[in-house]
């Protein structure tokens, strides 16, 4: 069992950054593939990046590519998402996701423990 929690998430300008963090509590934090995910309203949750047990493969969409970085500090039970470059596009609730897939993966399913979200707002 994981439990996840975001933070990190408000209110910014468009061209600017945010640093999300999702801490972990539970057992084997370096078991699980981490996920971010994002939902704005009224769409479909969608992929933003995930990263390996090690922290050695990532995998991003192509939306965020070049703009967004996942990492992972398994010693803190930590996954940071760097957002540079913001755009209102990125508006939408973020969450983060654990999962026991072999390898980094953008579905959905494939993620068994979920945060409960934060907040990402950017304004024009």
């Amino acid at each position: 069992q994981v439990q996840l929690v975001e933070s990190g998430g408000g209110l910014v300008q468009a061209g600017g950054s945010l640093r999300l963090s999702c801490a972990a509590s539970g057992r084997a934090f370096s078991w699980y593939v981490l996920g971010w995910f994002r939902q704005a309203p009224g769409k479909e949750r969608e992929f933003v990046a995930a990263i390996s047990r090690s922290g050695g493969n990532t995998l991003y969409a192509d939306s965020v590519k070049g703009r967004f970085t996942i990492s992972r500090d398994n010693a803190k039970n930590t996954v940071y998402l760097q957002m540079n470059s913001l755009n209102p596009e990125d508006t939408a609730v973020y969450y983060c996701a654990a999962g026991t897939t072999v390898v980094p993966d953008t579905i959905v399913q494939k993620y068994d423990y979920w945060g409960q979200g934060t907040q990402v707002t950017v304004s024009s």
